[in-house]
């Protein structure tokens, strides 16, 4: 009767444990209405992403760094591209977590499902620091209010480029990635800026020296870059 007693609590603890635990970090997706919902998560930075994916067509993208309690996921935003309409600077959205589902409530439920885990080269988020080569120029850091992060896990890829001060939006793209061997690859499946550009695929080459991201090779337009991205701590 006691280890009857004890499977039944057991039981009975198990769905509580599954919707109250930390949040896993990895790339979620979900799809309602011909909308695509992308959210990217490590252990304190949050990117959520919607767009259109035929035709292609972006609808809007925030993120900052995020903090859970009590069943509810708080976001101080960094970024927000809908600022203008909504004035939002945090958010705040209850949430369960069981197996791979993520669920979000804001207004109506939302679920996520978590993808495969796979890692690369360049994991991480970037802030963009300088136009390279390196010949000790100033360079952009943390405690400048424009910013341009460009944040890679797994296999997706999204740069924004905004300001913590103003909140004022300048743009946003991303889609998959590679990085290996020295080649990283960038697939596009949303831009901000111009949705046309979608279904491009950019070739660069890469090296890592200390913290930094050499990246070299020629933007969407067609015209040679060369930047230098430093790694966010």
């Amino acid at each position: 009767m006691k280890l009857a007693q004890k499977l039944l609590w057991i039981c009975l603890l198990i769905p509580i444990w599954s919707t109250t635990g930390q949040i896993t970090p990895g790339i979620y997706h979900a799809d309602a209405d011909n909308v695509h919902h992308e959210l990217k998560i490590n252990g304190n930075y949050l990117i959520h992403s919607v767009y259109e994916k035929s035709p292609a067509k972006f609808i809007k993208t925030l993120g900052g760094f995020y903090t859970v309690a009590d069943n509810n996921l708080t976001v101080k935003l960094e970024f927000n591209s809908n600022h203008e309409a909504d004035g939002l600077t945090e958010l705040t959205l209850p949430y369960s977590m069981t197996g791979k589902k993520l669920t979000l409530e804001n207004g109506q439920a939302l679920s996520f499902t978590l993808s495969k885990k796979t890692q690369q080269d360049l994991d991480g988020p970037w802030l963009f620091a300088t136009r390279g080569p390196d010949n000790g120029q100033e360079r952009r850091g943390e405690e400048n209010p424009r910013k341009t992060l460009k944040y890679l896990q797994g296999d997706r890829f999204q740069w924004i480029a905004y300001n913590t001060e103003t909140m004022k939006f300048f743009g946003t793209g991303g889609g998959s990635f590679s990085s290996e061997d020295g080649v990283y690859m960038e697939n596009i499946e949303y831009f901000s800026r111009d949705n046309s550009r979608v279904g491009a695929s950019l070739k660069f080459n890469y090296e890592i020296k200390d913290r930094d991201w050499h990246h070299k090779g020629k933007n969407s337009k067609g015209e040679p870059m060369y930047e230098i991205w430093s790694r966010r701590k």
